[in-house]
């Protein structure tokens, strides 16, 4: 189908807050936070824009393409919030690139990085030629109330970058809405904090994740035994446990790696795509499956062959 990812890339703050620092700041203990959530320790941006970090990433990623930035044609940039209102962080992470094309942002909360890959699939069948620069990265930080305990411990800063060209590494992709402010939101106000019911989001988490995994395979013609890796949004170890639970798969077939970052929202995928593949796990031909959920309620997954030798 439409797409392959050719070169990747991510940035992370310096700052570490380990759960012991959060037993600091907040009436929580470092155990609770563990066996809850399965984060040990998160990143936080002190003194660090988003705008540096986008493009740190977005730099890797073009270097691991092998491209020049003046071949991209398209950033799309998958945030809550970048470092202004206006302009997008999408046409800031141009400017400082040095490059002229169309940048915009895209909001689906943690499901932000497979909304943007969707968007960039239809560029690609639309007829856009040249490369297409995805970037997924979030400051949750700055959306935290630090006095409370249900949500602060929770997240973290960061992010990745993705350089696509046409190609046929996407097997099938499936997106699904169970449209709710209640459950988790931020609202545009003078707190714009984030508040969230965390029992009902792990419900709709766990069923969606289930849902969107076998939708997707279905679309691919796939079965789920098939598949060799399965990249979930890290939101809570528990959610993901619980969903490898009901799928009923392999210990090693479903990848978590919150304890050193925590909630990443949109950053999370493409880290842990960046991780995988710079430690080797990825290989060329491999049948991945990325999945995510997230506020609005939104959720989706992809499925695709991984095209890229290291």
């Amino acid at each position: 189908m439409a797409y392959e990812i050719i070169g990747i890339g991510k940035s992370e703050p310096k700052t570490i807050v380990t759960n012991e620092k959060m037993e600091e700041m907040v009436d929580t203990s470092s155990a609770w936070i563990r066996e809850r959530t399965g984060i040990l320790e998160r990143r936080i941006a002190k003194g660090e824009t988003m705008r540096e970090h986008a493009l740190h990433a977005a730099q890797i990623a073009i270097y691991d393409a092998n491209i020049q930035a003046s071949e991209i044609s398209y950033i799309i940039f998958a945030t809550i919030g970048g470092d202004y209102f206006t302009p997008s962080q999408a046409s800031v992470l141009a400017l400082d690139l040095g490059i002229s094309c169309p940048a915009i942002d895209v909001n689906a909360a943690c499901s932000g990085f497979l909304y943007a890959l969707d968007l960039a699939e239809g560029k690609f069948l639309q007829g856009l030629d040249g490369y297409i620069l995805v970037v997924g990265m979030e400051f949750m930080s700055k959306y935290m109330d630090f006095s409370d305990r249900r949500t602060c411990v929770l997240f973290g800063d960061g992010g990745g970058a993705v350089v696509m060209k046409k190609g046929n590494g996407l097997l099938a992709s499936h997106y699904s809405s169970q449209p709710n402010i209640d459950v988790l939101n931020i609202p545009n106000n003078e707190k714009h904090v984030v508040s969230m019911n965390g029992k009902e989001v792990y419900k709709y988490a766990v069923t969606v994740m289930v849902e969107e995994v076998k939708a997707v395979c279905k679309k691919a013609n796939s079965m789920l035994e098939d598949i060799d890796l399965i990249i979930p949004h890290q939101a809570n170890a528990r959610i993901i446990e619980g969903a490898a639970k009901r799928l009923n798969i392999r210990d090693n077939q479903i990848i978590t790696r919150i304890a050193y970052r925590g909630n990443t929202s949109a950053g999370s995928i493409p880290m842990v795509l960046d991780d995988l593949y710079q430690e080797g796990a990825l290989k060329k031909g491999m049948k991945l499956i990325l999945v995510a959920f997230g506020g609005g309620l939104s959720a989706g997954a992809i499925c695709l062959e991984w095209k890229k030798e290291k």
